[in-house]
């Protein structure tokens, strides 16, 4: 079968490379994703991965000086690659290689091979298709184990045996997984066994790499999909416990709550719709982490889950640490909505009072609009009519919010009058009071007692400020 590359784009490079290789005696093939793109009519990807039976740092490099002589060629001599930077395009060269795996390490022995080794080693068989881009066969699609099949039955199964394809590298379970959620791929019986029996082995895998992976698996389309799978073949209880531990429905006198992992997976799916924003989906996957550990059942009340977003927030930064996720603004983002994820819903009451309302938006600062995003999607009923009414009352309030926003501009609150003030008004050096002060007038506004205005705000700290045995200068 071959492919017509004369309507791709590349046509012109793929040529210059094909001439480059024969004057130079090598073979040369495009491998991998952006085959597997290509035939599925999706967006071309911007790297292109090129094999050749000889080596693929002399072919980058001639390429290279083909395109400009004074092109940057990036070469990796331990890996025996090579990359460049063209355009748009990342173009990386490797020589094909056969590869064996030690017990303890994902990193393999490797030795030149031929490209049908190399297509061996490959993880799928939609990812081990090449084009051959020889003068003799140009265009001519190489797919030994039937990965055109697969892709027109959107079926993820493994070149060679399963088990020995993920023992050998076990990141390539988690990839599995990515592959299934975002190309909307089912993954074939087999493997899908193989991955089970040999999840322990992703303990051997860097938490850096795990977590490319699982981010990808959190932005697509349809994150659950994913997230099913890796509670399906244990990978999540090995990675993440902490939402295993959400798994369950227990009943205490005919008393039931939700099974709080399953409801997790839908908040991410109703997030996933609304935002593609990385952080805000985490927040959906974590925004119950704190109630299996809060968990109780109260005689007259029933199930109670006092405190879990606190708890939860607090449950952030340790999960973070572990998974080697960002730990500065990212996971400070996170904590502040797993915190404030319900507290939206407290206010749906028309006597909410306009101090809740102020301290609301004062917490929640700029990340309001993100904070009502989550908990909309938080509603999962299936029952339309309380759906609509849910919906109704955040609307209600937002409302309110904004009536109360326009009235005190609390939002990204900045203090109406200052710490330097503070201390030319009482002539005043650096200390405590300056605080105590400052604190005092932040609650006075946010209670409704002063208006966000620098005169009332000199006014309440003079009167403050005496009990505090302070006069002005």
């Amino acid at each position: 079968m071959f492919i017509n590359l004369n309507q791709n784009k590349n046509l012109k490079l793929f040529k210059l490379i094909s001439e480059v290789a024969d004057k130079n005696k090598q073979s040369v093939y495009i491998v991998g994703g952006f085959v597997r793109d290509l035939l599925m009519k999706r967006k071309a990807s911007a790297d292109i991965d090129f094999v050749t039976e000889q080596s693929g740092i002399e072919l980058a490099q001639q390429v290279g000086h083909e395109i400009d002589p004074k092109m940057k060629v990036s070469v990796f001599k331990t890996y025996g690659t090579a990359m460049i930077k063209y355009k748009d395009l990342e173009l990386e060269f490797v020589g094909a290689r056969k590869e064996s795996y030690t017990e303890n390490s994902r990193k393999p022995e490797v030795e030149g091979g031929t490209i049908e080794d190399d297509q061996k080693r490959r993880d799928f068989t939609v990812n081990a298709m090449a084009i051959s881009l020889n003068k003799g066969n140009f265009g001519e699609l190489i797919d030994p184990f039937n990965g055109i099949g697969d892709l027109e039955n959107a079926v993820l199964r493994t070149p060679l045996e399963p088990a020995q394809t993920y023992s050998d590298d076990p990141l390539r379970m988690m990839r599995a997984v990515r592959f299934a959620s975002t190309l909307n791929f089912t993954v074939e019986e087999k493997s899908l066994e193989a991955i089970q029996q040999e999840a322990e082995r992703i303990k051997i895998v860097s938490m850096e790499r795990v977590m490319v992976e699982f981010n990808k698996i959190m932005l697509s389309a349809k994150p659950s999909v994913g997230l099913r799978l890796m509670e399906q073949t244990g990978l999540m209880k090995l990675i993440i416990p902490e939402l295993i531990d959400l798994k369950g429905v227990e009943e205490v006198e005919g008393q039931t709550h939700k099974d709080n992992f399953y409801h997790t997976l839908e908040v991410v799916d109703n997030i996933s719709e609304n935002t593609d924003n990385l952080w805000l989906r985490w927040s959906a996957l974590l925004h119950d982490i704190g109630k299996a550990p809060t968990k109780k059942f109260v005689e007259g009340t029933g199930w109670t889950f006092h405190g879990h977003e606190f708890l939860g927030s607090k449950m952030v930064k340790t999960l973070f640490q572990r998974l080697k996720l960002p730990l500065g603004p990212d996971m400070k983002y996170v904590q502040k909505m797993v915190k404030l994820s319900s507290r939206p819903i407290a206010l749906i009451t028309d006597d909410a009072s306009d101090a809740a309302l102020r301290r609301l938006l004062f917490d929640a600062g700029e990340n309001l609009e993100d904070l009502f995003t989550l908990c909309k999607a938080d509603i999962t009923t299936k029952n339309s009519r309380k759906q609509e009414k849910f919906k109704k009352n955040f609307e209600y309030v937002a409302v309110k919010i904004k009536e109360v926003e326009e009235k005190d501009q609390v939002r990204n609150f900045q203090p109406p009058i200052s710490g330097e003030e503070i201390m030319e008004m009482f002539n005043l050096k650096p200390g405590r009071e300056i605080g105590i002060l400052k604190e005092k007038v932040k609650e006075a506004i946010l209670e409704g007692e002063i208006g966000n205005d620098s005169e009332e705000a000199r006014n309440f700290v003079i009167a403050e400020a005496e009990k505090l045995g302070l006069t002005p200068a």
